[in-house]
């Protein structure tokens, strides 16, 4: 089937609509950031930069790291980036932009997600790093999608009835992280976690400025629920889209948080700055040990 100028949207020169890139821009290995500033943190600790391009919020840069080609790129916040850029990343590398044809051989992405997130459990300390095993989508991307994602449907239903969840939100959904590729980031220093992608900062995450949450307690709720041995450890705005499109498409997806914030404590981060950091230093040194 050839794709339609509608459906695969190029620009003028060939590249992808929305992150501007041409096929042999981006490599095999990707790291995604949500700040289009810490795309240059990563890129610092490159031996070599080939490719620096940028459009809107997207900032990508492809380089060498010990002998290992890497992209970075900056998707903003939300899934609803995250469904351009995960769909945009896939079709560089599996569909021909001349033919407008799928390829034959469909190439595999490892895809690192390096982010920040606020615990909701008092026995994660600031600073400490957190890689999410499972991934809860309060955002309902998945839904719009054709899938048989439903290993986690027993949780997903035990999650709705112990929290109350209401019916006018998005159903919760819930995908796992490659195992094969989190592997790479075993570490006494890291920890398993389940992990909420909201909708929001604000309301969406129990906060409250000016406005009212629809609920009150979201986050007493959210941190009680237990289902066999798994709790909520943290929330963020992008993994579960991460997740979901990555199984869907084929890609090995993890992510990496750096715990900026605990709900539960009422704490943040001195130095959030040399945390990240100190995050982005671990993950290359284990991206680059093959």
């Amino acid at each position: 089937m050839r794709l339609g100028p509608s459906e695969l949207i190029l620009n003028a020169d060939g590249s992808i609509y929305h992150l501007n890139l041409l096929p042999h821009d981006i490599a095999e290995t990707i790291i995604t950031v949500g700040d289009p500033d810490r795309v240059t943190e990563v890129s610092s600790h490159f031996d070599s930069i080939q490719i620096k391009k940028g459009k809107r919020e997207f900032l990508t840069h492809t380089g060498f790291l010990n002998g290992k080609r890497i992209s970075v790129i900056s998707t903003g916040i939300g899934t609803d980036n995250i469904d351009i850029v995960l769909n945009e990343l896939d079709a560089l590398v599996n569909i021909d932009f001349e033919t407008r044809k799928l390829k034959k051989n469909r190439i595999r992405l490892k895809i690192i997600r390096i982010g920040t997130s606020g615990a909701i459990q008092e026995d994660i300390p600031i600073d400490s790093w957190l890689l999410t095993e499972l991934a809860m989508g309060f955002d309902g991307l998945l839904h719009f999608y054709k899938n048989d994602l439903s290993d986690f449907e027993e949780m997903e239903h035990e999650f709705i009835r112990q929290t109350d969840w209401s019916s006018k939100k998005s159903r919760p959904y819930i995908v796992e992280f490659d195992a094969d590729l989190a592997k790479k980031f075993k570490s006494n220093r890291i920890r398993l976690g389940v992990t909420t992608t909201n909708t929001g900062f604000y309301g969406p995450q129990g906060r409250t400025l000016r406005l009212a949450p629809s609920a009150d307690g979201f986050i007493e709720s959210i941190s009680n629920f237990r289902y066999r041995d798994n709790q909520i450890t943290n929330l963020e705005m992008e993994t579960s889209g991460i997740y979901a499109l990555s199984k869907l498409l084929g890609h090995q997806a993890v992510s990496l948080n750096c715990i900026l914030a605990n709900r539960a404590t009422g704490e943040f981060s001195k130095n959030p700055e040399a945390s990240v950091q100190e995050l982005i230093t671990f993950a290359l040194q284990k991206i680059t040990s093959d």
